[in-house]
């Protein structure tokens, strides 16, 4: 079940939404969640444009369905990830509280500029999430020792000329010299679309669902 919501808040900014529901939903059982940040192409006001790539691509086009609850905020023209940090804890925060969320099985995961989003909320609150999967984002490497307790899988394309392979690169060495557990899908051959990959198929999924906190 795909549907687009509005969050409220007095004190935050108020996100528009997609949220998609297993087939199976149950009020009474708890359920694991994907957070998704798009890419900076996805901003705006437009709720299909932020559901246009990752998981929720796969729900409109082929039918697809997941276990997990996913959640996909939008962020407005002009912005980017980072400048709302703390409004997306805190509409986390209410999420959690709205849905039968399993807060042991949160997982993050975003692209391009939603890539670099996944990496700056990540290190914003390490004790969040399960685990975590930027494609294709660029992260901050002299804080990236704060997720050495937070699984990673990278995703990026190894021609990639938006977002070069490097800052991934440079990611991994900084959360695994600090002892993390971080990896990298290297795309062969594939530009800044590493999205494609990443989100096709059931490898990712299956790697975040075997994560708990």
């Amino acid at each position: 079940m795909y549907t687009k919501h509005e969050w409220k808040s007095e004190r935050y900014f108020n996100f528009k939404y997609v949220q998609y529901l297993p087939k199976d939903y149950d009020g009474q059982k708890k359920y694991p969640l994907v957070f998704f940040l798009h890419g900076a192409g996805e901003r705006g006001d437009d709720l299909d444009a932020a559901s246009r790539h990752g998981y929720m691509k796969y729900v409109r086009e082929e039918g697809k369905e997941y276990p997990f609850i996913f959640i996909a905020p939008q962020c407005p023209d002009d912005k980017y990830w980072g400048c709302f940090t703390e409004s997306l804890l805190a509409f986390l925060d209410d999420i959690c509280e709205m849905l039968p969320i399993d807060t042991d099985r949160i997982y993050l995961t975003g692209l391009s500029m939603g890539g670099t989003g996944t990496w700056m909320l990540a290190m914003a609150d390490p004790d969040r999430f399960a685990a975590i999967a930027p494609v294709c984002g660029s992260g901050i490497v002299w804080h990236g020792g704060i997720l050495k307790d937070v699984p990673v899988m990278m995703y990026h394309g190894d021609c990639d000329d938006i977002v070069p392979i490097d800052e991934s690169v440079t990611m991994l060495k900084a959360v695994n010299s600090r002892g993390g557990n971080a990896q990298l899908k290297i795309c062969y051959g594939v530009d800044h679309g590493a999205w494609n990959i990443a989100y096709a198929g059931d490898e990712l999924q299956n790697w975040l669902l075997s994560h708990k906190k």
